[in-house]
């Protein structure tokens, strides 16, 4: 094949030049951050819709949201809220728990993935709550991180929900949220949560973490977002959103 005559070479150089400037530019769309007028609007609606968000997962003690924490880990809280009603039903304490064991435990949560596992972090923090701290919920995260199956995310949870502080638990929907808006733009959880504790207002902080996760689950989800109906689609700076007019 004879080669490209020069205009045309220059013409199909120019076309890659700017091809090549379109995916660059696309590339910094997704890491750009948004403003901290952007911001302060993003919490502003979120809020307007659900001024008091609260946490998926059924408990009636701090105890019991501990333990939904960390079954919730690699399943769906309609899940773990399917196990636990049976559970707590039977076993509402720590000192309940290890009286049911650790075959009649493993039986109720089996439906659960990892069941096996969490079967002996639920029975081995039972034990640590009674022995170190009478049966209660440590309110700090060391001694929440020195429990079995209790890392940085669930610590992160409890103390938000269960304590009042204004912690940012990451997950796979918080991390979605954040890069393609550009709340708080990163390549792994640390990074984005450093980045959301810097740039969410105070004011915002305490309902940060379940605004940020239910906006994930119902309307930015991974597969089908549904961009048309998000009341942030002004202010997101995610280039794919889904077709749709502003809601």
């Amino acid at each position: 094949m004879p080669s490209a005559s020069p205009p045309r070479a220059k013409r199909a150089a120019s076309a890659n030049r700017h091809t090549a400037r379109q995916s660059a530019s696309g590339q910094r769309a997704r890491h750009r951050p948004l403003t901290r007028a952007a911001i302060e609007t993003l919490f502003g609606r979120l809020a307007a819709l659900d001024p008091e968000p609260r946490t998926e997962l059924i408990h009636a003690s701090d105890f019991q949201l501990l333990v939904a924490v960390v079954l919730s880990a690699q399943a769906t809280d309609v899940g773990v809220n399917k196990v636990t009603r049976v559970l707590f039903a039977r076993a509402p304490t720590p000192a309940a728990v290890l009286a049911l064991g650790e075959s009649e435990l493993a039986r109720i949560i089996g439906s659960l993935g990892l069941f096996r596992t969490k079967v002996r972090n639920v029975i081995a923090l039972c034990r640590l709550l009674l022995e170190r701290h009478d049966g209660a919920v440590p309110n700090t995260r060391a001694a929440l991180e020195a429990l079995p199956g209790v890392g940085r995310k669930t610590a992160n949870v409890v103390l938000n929900v269960a304590f009042g502080a204004p912690t940012i638990a990451v997950d796979t929907h918080i991390f979605r949220v954040a890069n393609r808006t550009g709340l708080a733009p990163g390549k792994d959880v640390k990074v984005v949560e450093a980045g959301l504790l810097a740039r969410v207002p105070a004011a915002y902080r305490q309902h940060a973490h379940h605004w940020l996760i239910l906006h994930g689950r119902y309307v930015c989800k991974a597969r089908k977002p549904d961009c048309a109906h998000c009341v942030l689609r002004d202010l997101c700076l995610w280039p794919d959103k889904s077709p749709g007019e502003n809601p």
